[in-house]
């Protein structure tokens, strides 16, 4: 029989394991227009977060007792679609379970890209390297030569960051977790990357390798992240706020000294998400795609295997058990 995480109870605070429950799951009979799909692939990504309370947001909360759901790529077993045969790679949102039956419509058949793996479609060519893609170059309008500082820069979506604004010819200075994930970063091609576990203040950190300032900052932690960059945004600077995993977990309201200086600085500070840029995806693999397949921009996985390690892949993305992109394969 098939099974799935379901949300047993809504956090209060971190996660535990008791949040979650694993049982079987009875699929339903193949109708036309439906599609049989064994998963390879899921992700868990630090969004899902905010779906497990019961707010409205731009996503329905999961419900208590029912599956969780979260990206996935996975192959075609059996299809009663035109356009979906058995051995397709597709992916879609019924993730945390090991088969599904979807409809045709929820399915997204994998472009062929020689040289890319399915899973890359998770990570770089999917909706962590369009988050960053869309986020950097529309969202906070990056160009050439602007000084680009990103939080979380060892994660999936900042990795991406990194790498998408070095290709684009601009200075890059990050900020991760320890001295493995600085290095990984600054081998991304970063030009400078902050501890922020190190114990200096940010705002003292980032001043001494950005003494000239910031025009744009790719924000996925807020609090003191987003505090610092304020500090040393330059005029007319432009933040791209795709995250604040400092915050998803707490209850606290968020302190910032500097935010008056929006107003002096003629800071520009725009949410965004990736589904917003859904219908300009041709864009983004016709660029992405090539760096991707020639290296250009690499991912890093941190790949969980199985599908009863679901809950702890997900609980790795708040205590930094992941450098790039956390996958479960199954």
């Amino acid at each position: 029989m098939p099974h799935a995480w379901h949300l047993k109870s809504r956090p209060n605070g971190l996660p535990t394991a008791d949040n979650f429950e694993h049982k079987e799951i009875a699929l339903p009979d193949l109708a036309d227009g439906m599609v049989h799909v064994r998963n390879r692939w899921l992700s868990v990504d630090p969004y899902m977060r905010g779906r497990m309370n019961d707010v409205k947001s731009y996503v329905p909360p999961f419900q208590v007792g029912e599956p969780l759901e979260g990206g996935a790529v996975g192959e075609v077993v059996e299809s009663r679609s035109p356009d979906f045969q058995p051995g397709d790679m597709v992916l879609h949102m019924a993730g945390w379970r090991d088969e599904a039956v979807v409809p045709a419509t929820a399915l997204n058949k994998l472009p062929s890209i020689p040289g890319v793996e399915p899973q890359a479609f998770l990570g770089n060519l999917g909706l962590t390297g369009g988050t960053a893609y869309w986020g950097l170059l529309d969202a906070a309008k990056a160009k050439a030569g602007d000084i680009v500082f990103v939080s979380a820069a060892a994660g999936a979506v900042g990795s991406a960051v990194v790498q998408i604004a070095k290709a684009k010819g601009m200075t890059v200075i990050g900020s991760a977790g320890g001295a493995d994930k600085v290095e990984f970063v600054k081998s991304l091609g970063a030009d400078a990357c902050i501890d922020y576990k190190a114990g200096t203040s940010l705002v003292k950190a980032l001043s001494e390798v950005a003494p000239k300032g910031i025009d744009v900052y790719f924000d996925n932690v807020g609090g003191e992240h987003l505090d610092a960059a304020l500090a040393l945004a330059r005029k007319d600077a432009r933040f791209a706020i795709c995250g604040m995993i400092d915050g998803y977990n707490s209850g606290a309201p968020t302190s910032l000294r500097y935010l008056m200086r929006v107003i002096a600085m003629r800071i520009s500070l725009k949410g965004f998400i990736y589904t917003d840029y859904l219908p300009r995806n041709g864009e983004f693999y016709a660029e992405m795609g090539p760096w991707v397949a020639t290296g250009q921009v690499k991912g890093r996985d941190t790949v969980v295997e199985g599908l009863d390690k679901t809950p702890e892949a997900f609980l790795g993305l708040f205590s930094g058990a992941n450098t790039g992109k956390m996958l479960v394969k199954l």
